[in-house]
């Protein structure tokens, strides 16, 4: 039934003006709407819509994520942007904090200005 509707994907922020810095300048997503209550991106014909909350918790988990070609030369790009990469106990990380997984593919996470979870994806 939604299979082959448009997804929106959702992320809380406290501070619209600091997510929209970081989404848009650091990560590169594109505008498409700024009000009071969000700021609507787009990346990879996928709408992220930023949504302001009073409070928040992050969690532990990846809430959004992207799927690269080449994860060690995005990795790159972001920490020139100061972009911090998460490293995890009992983990086999690299140098550039990429994980790989069993089956081959890699990963690396960082997190927004909130501490909500992101994630890079290089699939094999």
């Amino acid at each position: 039934m939604l299979g082959s509707a448009q997804i929106v994907a959702f992320v809380p922020a406290t501070d619209l003006e600091r997510s929209r810095e970081f989404y848009e300048n650091v990560l590169g997503l594109r505008v498409t709407e700024v009000t009071a209550f969000a700021c609507v991106l787009t990346a990879g014909g996928v709408t992220v819509r930023i949504t302001q909350v009073d409070q928040l918790r992050p969690q532990p988990f990846t809430v959004l994520g992207w799927v690269v070609s080449d994860i060690e030369a995005t990795a790159v790009e972001l920490v020139a942007r100061n972009v911090r990469f998460a490293r995890y106990d009992g983990m086999s990380q690299d140098a550039h904090g990429v994980w790989t997984t069993p089956s081959g593919d890699r990963v690396a996470w960082f997190t927004d200005p909130d501490g909500n979870v992101l994630s890079l994806t290089q699939l094999t």
